[in-house]
């Protein structure tokens, strides 16, 4: 470990800076040596970053969605050249290139967060050892050693002995059951955000093999989690929890406003679409244009989700238009126009009672 803390060593400066800075804020509230003071820097410091990394995130999305709409084209390419593994993977990367893919950008992200988490880590395995590091003076340092988060002090891990977690001014027991929580909180939220991934935010009209990886990373990835937590200092798991629910928050805003085509998450979205458009009579908001636009555009190419939308904007008499506006359709308009002024144009024969009809005509006399 002390190998790849090493790698990491460029950044436990500027961690350990942005670190003390809200200690310093924080402190000032819940007192230096609290747990609250170090504990919420810590989560300030992932709340940083992750803002830093939204850019990353919307092409992490993009870069996933692209994947799973070249799925069919790369299982077909798969099948093709099943027999020449080289032909099979230059044509891939053929596929990669002309649609501007790249299948890394998905782990853009956690790459990324890798030199803080090591960086953090290394910062919180100098303090349980009583070494400065950084910024983090002796006096920081005797703090930092003093902040307990539920009994559990910054920079115990379940594994220490009995011994170690006394010299942190704590028990076994303490340390072993907030981290035992926080490593089921842990992986529980890395599963959640996976499942609801799954569930909602998949095109299910394509089979693939990329699902089945998706479905199998669903359940691996906690446990990996699972198996690591019991490493991680105290500080380190408030930091991997709260980027885990940073992430599933943040995951859960994209599906319910720019869901994956096919998705189950989409036919939930353009239902509430065609509800709002029934209530205000148009599309409010740009975002919400913007996907009425890409359907329109889509024509004969859109999904069930999509056809299903337009259809029932049919029924109620609207049109999408290219600009992602809605208005009335011409049959509506002739329709209404029919059983207004359009009966006024033309005019219905007056019916006849039977009597009038069983009897013949008069001859007109001629002068």
């Amino acid at each position: 470990m002390d190998t790849i803390a090493s790698l990491f060593s460029f950044i436990t400066t500027p961690v350990s800076w942005v670190i003390v800075q809200f200690h310093s804020l924080y402190g000032a509230i819940f007192g230096p040596d609290s747990g609250w003071a170090w504990g919420l820097s810590i989560v300030s410091l992932v709340v940083l970053i992750r803002i830093c990394l939204i850019p990353l995130f919307v092409k992490q999305i993009k870069a996933t969605r692209g994947m799973q709409a070249l799925q069919p084209k790369m299982k077909a390419i798969q099948e093709r050249y099943k027999n020449d593994k080289q032909r099979q993977s230059e044509e891939m990367m053929k596929l990669y290139k002309e649609t501007g893919t790249n299948p890394l950008s998905s782990c853009l992200p956690i790459l990324a967060q890798s030199p803080f988490f090591f960086a953090l880590y290394h910062v919180l395995s100098a303090i349980a050892n009583g070494q400065t590091i950084g910024v983090i003076n002796q006096s920081l340092l005797e703090s930092a050693r003093q902040a307990h988060i539920f009994g559990a002090p910054l920079a115990a891990k379940f594994t220490d002995s009995a011994e170690k977690a006394a010299s942190l001014g704590a028990s076994i027991t303490d340390v072993r059951i907030v981290t035992a929580v926080m490593i089921v909180m842990m992986s529980l939220s890395q599963f959640y955000t996976q499942r609801q991934l799954m569930q909602k935010n998949v095109d299910l009209s394509v089979k693939t093999p990329f699902m089945q990886q998706q479905k199998m990373l669903m359940y691996i990835f906690p446990l990996i989690f699972a198996v690591m937590g019991i490493n991680f200092p105290v500080g380190v798991l408030v930091y991997w929890l709260t980027t885990n629910v940073w992430t599933m928050g943040q995951q859960m805003y994209v599906i319910n406003q720019n869901p994956t085509p096919g998705s189950k998450a989409q036919d939930q979205y353009l239902t509430r679409l065609l509800k709002h458009v029934s209530t205000h009579g148009d599309v409010k908001g740009r975002g919400k244009k913007k996907i009425v636009a890409v359907i329109v555009a889509k024509g004969p190419d859109r999904n069930d989700n999509e056809r299903k939308f337009i259809t029932a904007l049919t029924k109620q008499g609207l049109a999408a238009q290219a600009d992602g506006s809605v208005i009335k359709s011409a049959e509506a308009t002739a329709d209404a126009d029919a059983a207004s002024g359009g009966a006024a144009k033309r005019q219905q024969p007056k019916r006849q009672t039977k009597s009038q009809r069983q009897t013949p005509p008069k001859p007109s006399s001629k002068k």
